[in-house]
């Protein structure tokens, strides 16, 4: 069996609660899971979110949803996410995190059926940098989580849950591809700062007038609107990156 987990917190550095700001009328993390449970490959949906009490809001918003929820450590999100594998009963995760709205059921399945055809411990669409940031999937063996975090004590490993298993493709078997035809890797699809969320916000609210599959639009859909709309797609296009050593 699988899981799809979520991180996700309102402590965030840059755009603190982010996760619970409005998208066309429902919280930015609720619309992300209803976007993930479109996949067909994923067997459950969970939260991962923390113990403090600020992170209260994301779990009463999981019951409402009835999305599993699992409250673990803070900042040590690797053992946040193996934890909650565990009491899943997921030999296989897919992780994705909270901050990526626009995540697609489709890329999910995708992700899901090429690490199965395969004797991956890891895949990630992100590792070949054809995908735009924000429609990330990365998919990986609970045991090899497992493996790695006995492996490692560095912030930057502990924080960003994978980085250690793609790090090592000399421990683990790591896979990943090219985007398809059509996909612009140009476009900024993650909300780490407010020009993020006001591309998101003006997207959702374009789309949930304009497509009949709102909120699950397509992938193609959303690069059809961000290619006839460039002012929109340029929003956030001053908003740098941080690399994985700067937290």
């Amino acid at each position: 069996m699988n899981a799809a987990i979520i991180t996700a917190r309102m402590g965030s550095s840059r755009l603190p609660g982010k996760v619970m700001l409005d998208l066309a009328g429902a919280p930015m993390l609720q619309r992300m899971v209803e976007r993930v449970r479109r996949a067909e490959l994923v067997d459950k949906v969970v939260v991962a979110t923390t113990g403090h009490p600020a992170d209260d809001i994301i779990a009463d918003l999981c019951r409402r949803m009835g999305c599993g929820c699992f409250r673990g450590a803070e900042h040590d999100v690797m053992d946040r996410v193996l934890r909650a594998a565990q009491e899943a009963e997921a030999a296989e995760v897919v992780h994705l995190t909270g901050d990526c709205p626009f995540a697609d059921a489709e890329l999910i399945d995708a992700t899901v059926a090429f690490f199965r055809a395969n004797s991956f411990d890891y895949v990630g669409n992100n590792l070949n940098g054809t995908f735009p940031i924000g429609l990330d999937v990365r998919m990986f063996a609970t045991q090899a989580l497992r493996d790695a975090a006995a492996r490692t004590s560095n912030p930057v490993d502990r924080v960003h849950v994978t980085y250690y298993l793609y790090m090592h493709p000399e421990r683990y078997a790591v896979g990943g591809w090219d985007a398809p035809q059509g996909m612009h890797a140009g476009y900024r699809l993650t909300v780490d700062e407010f020009a993020d969320y006001r591309l998101a916000l003006t997207v959702f609210r374009a789309l949930s007038r304009q497509s009949a599959a709102f909120p699950s639009f397509s992938v193609s859909e959303l690069m059809a609107f961000l290619k006839d709309n460039p002012a929109i797609a340029a929003l956030n296009a001053h908003v740098r990156q941080k690399a994985p050593e700067e937290g």
